[in-house]
């Protein structure tokens, strides 16, 4: 039995240190991720270069920036920069990776991602949570995605970890359980 426990604790560590390094990669990469070819797309907060690069090569039209206007910090000086020169429609929405949507606000965002003109890029500061619950709300509720596929968008695949009563971020989860109480939606 002890045996079985020590390689059990080692299997663990493994994973955890494999999950550690993909981590990395998708801060290293910008987390980006194409969600609906030619629709949607998200990444964590894009530098000029990764804007530019993203209009560029996926046409993005709209960036819908989900951390909220900031204009005393740099990175949102030069999002809105970058922005205004590349002729990008810009919009703010601010969320919180561990405070829940009412489902107001669920209705505005699902209004600014359905009348916004595409391609979108989402994003939030690691494009991981705030983004993965926009992700999925929009697979879901515009684009008409089955329940299932559209929650692998709030997933560790883009570096969600939501763990009830662990993780301050299970307020985007606690939120998508709301939506699918409110729309109906729930299997």
């Amino acid at each position: 039995m002890l045996k079985w426990l020590k390689r059990l604790g080692k299997g663990f560590a493994l994973v955890l240190v494999l999950f550690g390094f993909y981590v990395v990669y998708l801060k290293m990469s910008g987390n980006f991720h194409e969600v609906i070819a030619g629709e949607l797309y998200r990444s964590a907060q894009p530098t000029s270069a990764q804007l530019d690069r993203y209009v560029a090569q996926y046409k993005i039209r709209t960036v819908i920036n989900l951390r909220g206007a900031d204009l005393n910090t740099d990175w949102y000086r030069e999002e809105i920069a970058e922005s205004s020169r590349l002729g990008l429609n810009h919009v703010d929405f601010k969320m919180s990776a561990s405070q829940e949507l009412s489902i107001d606000e669920v209705r505005q965002l699902i209004a600014i991602m359905r009348d916004a003109p595409k391609p979108l890029l989402i994003h939030c500061k690691a494009g991981s949570d705030r983004t993965g619950l926009a992700a999925v709300i929009y697979t879901q509720q515009i684009a008409g995605y089955n329940e299932e596929l559209a929650e692998l968008q709030l997933s560790p695949y883009y570096g969600h970890v939501g763990i009830p009563l662990l993780s301050p971020t299970f307020a985007m989860d606690v939120t998508w359980e709301k939506i699918e109480k409110a729309f109906g939606i729930e299997s």
